[in-house]
């Protein structure tokens, strides 16, 4: 064991099972860890579901021996829990049982090993820097390539492919492009930039190039406006792709295409039984308390996007030649729109399921929803990862980056990508600029 850990408070609380992440390694938890992370055993959320999990395990663990003298773990390595003052005094800024606090001593007392404290809390790694240990981040779950994943390539082919393509609207790919299943492709003649055809992979040949089956519809009155729309569009409105992750700055369209998919689908298609719209409640802490009115008038406030974006879609669907939504449509059964604190526990068969902003759900959390989805439903997520609520979440460990990134090659999702603002030039500026 040439290194030691030593977690904070912000790793139990994201990961329940942190401790056996470091295998053939000595991890160290701070008391002070332990009482903080106590402190949020009775939150009814992912903190608090970590918290209580976190000390079953410690429970357990306690009965193979001495947890201040240090247990062997079942991956070769030892856990410890330490509460220690520097000289019997506290230093000035900070806490005599802290992380950094013992991160000194630890150092001071094995100055061969490398003393490493794991924080999901910039701050933390910023003033264990500062003092000259060495931090890093937990990066179990990260995602970091999902950032520069889109779902679609550009695909450059002889014109004699494009020619067998056209002809007999498949093309077995030979190339060195790694193709995965339900991609998109812009299709290119070698040699010149105008786009030839849209395409997509096959679900269950990853080598097979299918044309698209619905980029000359429209939903709801709704047209796709860019090529990445046509491809989402695509994605929504194929029975045979379960889940779907957009993902996008704001006023590309995510929330309004997926809506409209589902209502045309549950409406005119008859696919599902109905649509579920959903978000989680982030910004409300403890201030639904002091909001007038019922549960339901409290919870409007943050559900009036998804209101807005039905709206909008009833409204555009009103002025087309052949509108097919109903005037009551707000009133249907067919439509529910409600926070995700309601959906928990319940088996969702024969639906339609839109998550909004769903970077702000973690990993755990969209696992429990997505294991929510019975059969011949299919689920939506839509969210933008560089717009984080949660304080102990990034843009690579978010929940919405976690499905997006291990439902990658699995032929029943799709992931798409959406950079070019619909909503309006100014909106469109303003995330450029801003």
């Amino acid at each position: 064991m040439n290194k030691i850990y030593i977690l904070d408070t912000t790793v139990i609380l994201n990961d329940s099972n942190a401790i056996f992440s470091f295998p053939e390694e000595h991890v160290i938890i701070p008391l002070s860890v332990i009482e903080k992370v106590d402190k949020f055993k009775r939150e009814m959320n992912d903190l608090g579901k970590n918290a209580r999990e976190f000390n079953r395990t410690m429970d357990t663990l306690r009965k193979r021996g001495s947890l201040t003298e240090g247990i062997e773990l079942n991956n070769k390595g030892t856990l410890q829990i330490l509460f220690r003052a520097i000289n019997g005094k506290e230093e000035v800024g900070i806490s005599s049982d802290s992380v950094l606090t013992i991160g000194k001593n630890m150092r001071d007392d094995h100055p061969k090993k490398k003393i490493i404290i794991v924080s999901k809390d910039l701050n933390l790694r910023l003033k264990a820097n500062a003092l000259g240990l060495h931090a890093e981040g937990y990066e179990k779950d990260r995602f970091e390539e999902i950032m520069d994943y889109n779902g679609w390539h550009t695909l450059y082919l002889s014109q004699e492919e494009l020619d067998e393509f056209n002809a007999i609207g498949t093309l077995n790919y030979e190339g060195d492009v790694k193709l995965r299943p339900n991609e998109f492709l812009n299709l290119k003649v070698k040699g010149k930039e105008k786009t030839a055809a849209l395409a997509r992979v096959a679900i269950h040949a990853p080598n097979i190039i299918i044309p698209l089956r619905f980029s000359s519809e429209d939903i709801s009155g709704l047209r796709p406006l860019n090529m990445e729309q046509t491809f989402v569009l695509e994605a929504l409105l194929d029975e045979n792709i379960k889940l779907v992750s957009l993902q996008g700055v704001a006023g590309t369209g995510k929330t309004l295409l997926a809506v409209a998919a589902g209502l045309r689908q549950v409406l005119r298609d008859f696919t599902f039984n109905k649509i579920l719209v959903s978000r989680p409640i982030m910004p409300m802490g403890k201030d639904i308390g002091y909001l007038p009115g019922d549960i339901d008038e409290k919870l409007r406030p943050w559900m009036q996007p998804i209101f807005d974006a039905v709206e909008l879609i009833r409204s555009i669907d009103r002025r087309s030649s052949k509108p097919t939504l109903p005037s009551n449509l707000m009133d249907m059964e067919e439509l529910q729109i409600e926070p995700l604190t309601y959906i928990r526990g319940r088996s969702i068969p024969n639906q339609y399921m839109v998550i909004d902003e769903s970077q702000n759900l973690s990993p755990l959390e969209l696992k429990t929803i997505v294991t929510r989805m019975g059969k011949n439903s299919k689920i939506v997520l839509t969210g933008d990862v560089e717009q984080i609520d949660h304080p102990y979440m990034d843009s690579y460990s978010n929940g919405l980056a976690y499905v997006a990134g291990r439902f990658r090659d699995n032929p029943l999702a799709a992931h798409i990508k959406l950079s070019k603002g619909e909503r309006s030039e100014l909106a469109e500026a303003a995330v450029n600029l801003l």
